[in-house]
């Protein structure tokens, strides 16, 4: 089974995670993909979060799709930290491969994550394309921290087989929506 993860806090969930899921289903060749909605990304404003009951909701009414499962299940386990989920999902299902999804926006803050690094050496990640970050963030920290582990894109769909450290840029049709965005109303 290969199974992407695609963690947020969907604060609110828009078309636009749906578009990325979509495109990551495809292009990833995966068969299913989990949004984990966080409790709370420690990078930003907790104080700004709809409850969780009501962003899980209001997700799976966005995701809509039989091969994508919306959890909060990071809540339940006490994780804080991507590596957290991370590392109690590999151990108790080292039979599933496993891809972390993230937004290019993502990629340019990743090397401020608390262990990246072990993210990147339990899991291939793999960087969707957003509006304004085509050219930076594949020069960002972490992406020049991680060249030598870069898969080309047309070898996307090996990247859910590959052993970690492995990632990939995926370029294609991108979405201009925004939790920020939707949430300041414009």
């Amino acid at each position: 089974m290969r199974i992407g993860l695609y963690g947020g806090s969907f604060n609110p969930a828009h078309l636009g995670h749906r578009h990325v899921t979509l495109t990551a289903l495809r292009r990833l060749a995966l068969d299913r993909i989990w949004w984990l909605v966080t409790p709370g990304n420690p990078l930003k404003d907790r104080g700004l979060l709809a409850p969780m009951a009501q962003r899980c909701a209001q997700a799976a009414a966005v995701a809509d799709h039989p091969r994508i499962a919306v959890t909060g299940f990071e809540e339940a386990i006490g994780a804080r930290f991507t590596r957290q989920t991370i590392r109690y999902l590999t151990q108790r299902r080292p039979d599933v491969h496993f891809v972390w999804i993230m937004g290019a926006d993502s990629l340019a803050s990743f090397h401020r994550w608390r262990g990246f690094h072990e993210i990147a050496a339990r899991v291939p990640i793999a960087v969707i394309d957003r509006p304004g970050h085509t050219l930076s963030a594949p020069n960002a920290r972490a992406a020049r921290l991680l060249a030598g582990a870069r898969v080309p894109e047309d070898e996307a769909g090996t990247l859910a087989l590959r052993r970690p450290p492995a990632w990939t840029y995926l370029h294609g049709p991108r979405s201009n929506l925004s939790s920020t965005q939707i949430r300041q109303g414009l």
